[in-house]
């Protein structure tokens, strides 16, 4: 058996650390999801019976979310993709993107409820919470591959990278925010308070809202990491995924406003 610093072989088997810790991440928010679901009565098999879905479709859509958006770093563009399809499939070489990931995992439990005929909302109020945790976790992954980190410190706590994972501009830099321990604090707090919400404000939730708190809270954390971030994925000079995020939780945001409006008004009207 031979260990090197993201991983370890034996034989001809090679064991990443990464795709441990994503794997760790994905089976502890599903054991989340399995427990968190029984106030919205989702049996806890039933938590683990979709768990291929929204991982495979997870994976995909993370995938392509690179492929179309590709970060500067990896000095391709979505022509190159389309030239050499089979570099598709390459996972391994890296390149998954969050955001397509959490809207491809969407898409799976979508069609896990629809065919098993499970209320959607429910799933997805309950996977809420549990997803953060398991992105919370994932993220440790970032570390040992030394990525995803954030722009040149000289703080604390800022992380040394080696100089074969610096970017270009920054060679002669060797510490970094790290970027990957700010998301994962974030994420944990965005659990916390989905947690809360979805017990403080009980009566007066609809189906669906909490998820709706999740794709602003997260978003709204992501827009702000983004200036941090030194390798992002850009389209004529504007960073896609802040774009995306931003987009995202302004839409949440009208979506839970547009729900809520008839308390809302009696809130305004009963202070006036």
């Amino acid at each position: 058996m031979e260990f090197f610093r993201t991983g370890f072989s034996i034989g001809l088997l090679t064991v990443h650390y990464y795709g441990v810790l994503f794997l760790t991440g994905v089976i502890a928010g599903t054991w989340f999801f399995s427990i968190n679901g029984k106030k919205r009565g989702i049996a806890a098999e039933t938590a683990w019976e979709s768990l291929p879905w929204f991982l495979i479709s997870g994976i995909i859509g993370a995938r392509l979310w690179h492929v179309f958006f590709p970060s500067v770093s990896s000095g391709l563009i979505f022509h190159y993709y389309l030239m050499h399809p089979i570099k598709i499939l390459k996972t391994w070489d890296g390149g998954l993107g969050i955001p397509g990931g959490i809207l491809g995992a969407l898409v799976g439990i979508w069609l896990f409820c629809r065919k098993y005929d499970f209320s959607f909302s429910s799933f997805t109020d309950s996977m809420a919470p549990a997803l953060a945790f398991g992105h919370a976790i994932g993220r440790w992954g970032n570390y040992i591959n030394q990525e995803l980190y954030g722009a040149p410190s000289n703080l604390p706590w800022a992380i040394h990278i080696d100089p074969e994972n610096r970017l270009e501009p920054f060679m002669n830099q060797a510490t970094y925010h790290p970027l990957f321990l700010y998301e994962m604090i974030y994420n944990l707090l965005n659990m916390a308070v989905l947690l809360w919400i979805d017990r403080k404000f009980e009566k007066s939730l609809k189906k669906s809202d909490i998820m709706l708190c999740y794709l602003i809270i997260y978003p709204v954390g992501r827009f702000l990491l983004e200036f941090l971030r030194l390798d992002t994925a850009q389209i004529s000079g504007l960073n896609v995924n802040q774009i995306f995020m931003a987009v995202t939780a302004l839409a949440a945001s009208a979506a839970l406003i547009v729900r809520h409006r008839k308390e809302i008004s009696f809130f305004h009207s009963g202070n006036s």
